[in-house]
């Protein structure tokens, strides 16, 4: 595998067939970030756990008609898949609607997580949805540390979720800040920067773990990079509604797609040049997903994204 993707356990789906007014995710963003790099043309694994119910089994079809090799799927017959669904207004503007049932907490098994699949993989990627408030509950972070030991390239999206931790930022941020001495790139928003105690701390945090730290915002405001004590910036294209599009999903997959495109296969092989060339793909990326209302359909090719640039 060229990417190793730990899923949440939380399904967005939007039935209908009006593009401008639903949006249709498979399964969160460890997901939709497995899509968009196995349609950049990355091998992809996805370890996941969800419901054995019918937007389980739509979670799990959806990623192997996309070329994801599902590892272990986890479904779960007593539990209930959790399902956010958004609508979209013409100006872009949102609404949610959260429809959660019992059960509908599920964790990784540590046997879920198996020590060939990272091994096979050349990028682990992860995002905090796949954490759990519950102690017991160490399979994401497992895989994060032994990817690390074994010297993969480990990324990881900070994405906090209501509907996931029942509003508690604290417990949400205290397990995030468990698992960053693992990882090499992390994709934050700025919204989310006060989740790690704000961009002073988070620029301590950076410095004492060696972070990359990609502050993702697409739309008018582009990108940002923290790397090396520089920053680099990709300017913004115009667009709209890029918030609950999974437009910050498919700029990941494109950013750690160009990155494997790339040959870089360790932290310490990224340079300024390396990383310009995968933000400025990611925001092709996320832009051209932005376009289509972010349907699962819109995340991009590479033929598509390579158009633009």
């Amino acid at each position: 595998m060229d990417l190793y993707s730990i899923g949440e356990m939380v399904i967005d789906f939007i039935p209908g067939s009006e593009p401008a007014s639903y949006i249709r995710k498979a399964g969160g963003a460890p997901a939709n970030v497995a899509i968009a790099a196995a349609r950049n043309g990355l091998s992809v694994g996805m370890c996941c756990c969800v419901g054995d119910d019918d937007f389980g089994r739509f979670l799990i079809k959806t990623l192997e008609e996309d070329c994801v090799r599902v590892l272990r799927p986890g479904l779960c017959a007593d539990a209930v898949t959790t399902m956010a669904f958004v609508t979209l207004s013409a100006d872009g503007d949102r609404s949610f609607t959260f429809a959660r049932k019992p059960g509908a907490d599920m964790m990784l098994r540590e046997e879920d997580v198996r020590e060939e699949d990272i091994r096979e993989s050349v990028i682990i990627h992860a995002g905090s949805c796949s954490l759990s408030a519950a102690p017991e509950d160490q399979a994401t972070v497992r895989a994060l540390r032994l990817g690390r030991e074994l010297g993969k390239l480990v990324s990881f999206d900070i994405n906090y979720r209501n509907v996931m931790w029942n509003d508690d930022v604290d417990a949400c941020t205290k397990r995030v800040l468990e698992i960053l001495p693992y990882v090499d790139i992390l994709k934050i928003s700025e919204e989310e920067v006060g989740m790690v105690g704000g961009e002073a701390n988070l620029f301590s945090l950076m410095e004492e773990y060696g972070l990359t730290l990609v502050v993702e915002t697409l739309g008018a405001a582009g990108a940002r990079c923290f790397f090396g004590g520089k920053c680099v910036e990709i300017p913004g294209r115009k667009a709209v509604c890029v918030d609950a599009t999974g437009a910050g999903d498919a700029f990941w997959g494109g950013f750690l797609s160009s990155l494997r495109q790339q040959n870089v296969t360790r932290a310490e092989e990224l340079t300024i040049p390396i990383i310009e060339k995968a933000m400025a793909y990611g925001n092709v990326s996320g832009w051209i997903c932005v376009q289509h209302k972010g349907a699962i359909e819109s995340l991009p090719t590479r033929a598509e994204i390579e158009r633009y640039l």
